[in-house]
């Protein structure tokens, strides 16, 4: 994702507002490209920049590192970089169902192991595989591990179509995952994630720049999204008259959540990921924020993540 506005943000401040907004930020390796066996000897692009934007995360103060086997070689790199003792709270996915319950926890096991960790923050369940006949035995599994030790937490990974509420209520996960930004406010204003952190379920927000689309100009649209143009060209225009940029906006809009613990965020460089925290640590924009949702279906579910198949 490219933010070309973003990198003349002045350096991250020290100032107690700024260190809190940043300590609420995790990192997704999910940009970084890392597909394919972890390379030998002299590291790929992809593997390079993951190490030196953790290594920026790290520095920062950026404490959450969102990965899973569907990374690529993420948790490989992660567990090269970091020391078993580290103070940073790994969440990762749990493998498709369609692989079976005892593979799933295989695979969990297999997590650790390349993370060079004993154990971990959370991990997360895919909400449409709990909602299969076998998803009351794949929460089994995962309470296992959690009351083995192996993880802190267990967790659900929700998209803006599920019941999340109804989810939240009968599987009463440690955590819940879930897309939110500026553009897309539909789990906030039905009041689902209000809902589910009243009920003292941790309350990650994710998809907060909603894959680039507030950054993407008005002619670089797909022309399937072409009937939102004008309405985010307004949106821009909005922000810019509050003396902000989108990225900006985005970020202040996310962290400011009350519903949200932890807003995650995607970089797919070093660069990029000090924008993004430059972004964070500046003064919120004086903007009313509801007037910049985005009422476009077709655009809030154009980058919609497919569902993981068994090999994921």
């Amino acid at each position: 994702m490219n933010f070309p506005f973003a990198l003349s943000h002045p350096v991250a401040t020290r100032q107690p507002a700024a260190r809190a907004a940043v300590a609420k930020l995790g990192l997704s390796t999910g940009g970084f490209g890392l597909g394919g066996k972890l390379s030998k000897g002299r590291a790929s692009a992809g593997e390079a920049e993951a190490h030196a934007a953790i290594c920026v995360a790290m520095e920062a103060g950026v404490r959450l590192i969102d990965t899973g086997p569907s990374h690529g070689n993420a948790e490989a790199i992660i567990g090269g970089l970091l020391s078993p003792r580290a103070s940073v709270r790994l969440v990762t996915r749990a493998a498709a169902l369609a692989i079976g319950v005892d593979q799933v926890e295989q695979r969990a096991q297999a997590s650790l192991e390349r993370f060079g960790m004993p154990s971990a923050g959370a991990i997360l369940a895919d909400a449409a595989d709990l909602l299969t006949e076998g998803g009351p035995l794949l929460w089994a599994s995962l309470t296992r591990l959690k009351d083995e030790g192996y993880f802190d937490c267990i967790g659900i990974f929700v998209e803006a179509h599920d019941d999340v509420v109804g989810l939240a209520r009968r599987f009463k996960p440690d955590l819940l995952q879930a897309p939110a930004s500026l553009l897309d406010q539909r789990l906030i204003v039905s009041g689902a994630l209000a809902s589910v952190a009243a009920l003292g379920i941790e309350v990650h927000l994710r998809s907060v720049f909603l894959q680039g689309l507030l950054f993407t100009p008005r002619e670089g649209l797909n022309p399937k999204l072409a009937e939102a143009g004008p309405r985010l060209s307004r949106i821009r225009r909005m922000i810019a008259e509050a003396g902000a940029d989108p990225l900006q906006a985005a970020l202040a809009f996310a962290l400011g959540r009350p519903e949200a613990s932890a807003v995650i965020v995607e970089a797919s460089s070093a660069a990029e990921l000090k924008a993004v925290i430059a972004a964070a640590s500046a003064p919120a924009p004086q903007l009313e924020w509801s007037a910049l949702a985005l009422d476009h279906a077709a655009a809030l579910d154009s980058e919609r993540p497919a569902r993981r198949s068994a090999a994921a």
